[in-house]
């Protein structure tokens, strides 16, 4: 199985590394911002490096949906995994057109109200997956995964 696996560097990467046991043994490829905590977290991975910032920032989102059609074309994923953020929205979009399942999983820390990503990935996430009981009611339909660490 081939994996894609896309967000934002800092929090939102921490949380997809934590899914290591479980994406170490597929093939994978890596969308993400070009930091330094990125670079070094994954330095032996395949990466492709995403435009940011992407919040409230049309230019890029234009750029990452562009980045989004020749990532997803060149890898040719069987799923696309992301837990955020705003990088997320157009791989889940171009993913649902092109037939590739997505599953989304919410970051922990918001649980009084729903992300930006999480309204605009909904739509689209063959899986959507909430870290708190809390976060449930936020999203209808979404299954609980608990807290990934």
């Amino acid at each position: 199985m081939r994996v894609l696996l896309v967000g934002s560097s800092g929090g939102h990467l921490a949380q997809l590394l934590c899914l290591r046991p479980w994406w170490s043994e597929y093939e994978r490829h890596w969308v993400t911002f070009q930091t330094e905590d990125a670079v070094s977290r994954l330095a032996e991975e395949s990466v492709t490096w995403a435009h940011h910032p992407t919040t409230r920032n049309v230019p890029n989102l234009v750029r990452n949906a562009a980045l989004a059609r020749r990532v997803l074309r060149e890898q040719r994923p069987d799923v696309v995994i992301s837990t955020g953020a705003g990088v997320a929205v157009p791989f889940f979009w171009l993913a649902r057109l092109h037939g590739i399942a997505s599953v989304y999983l919410e970051v922990y820390d918001r649980i009084d109200s729903r992300t930006v990503t999480g309204r605009l990935c909904r739509p689209v996430a063959d899986l959507f997956l909430v870290q708190w009981s809390d976060q449930l009611r936020l999203y209808p339909s979404s299954v609980l995964l608990g807290p990934v660490w």
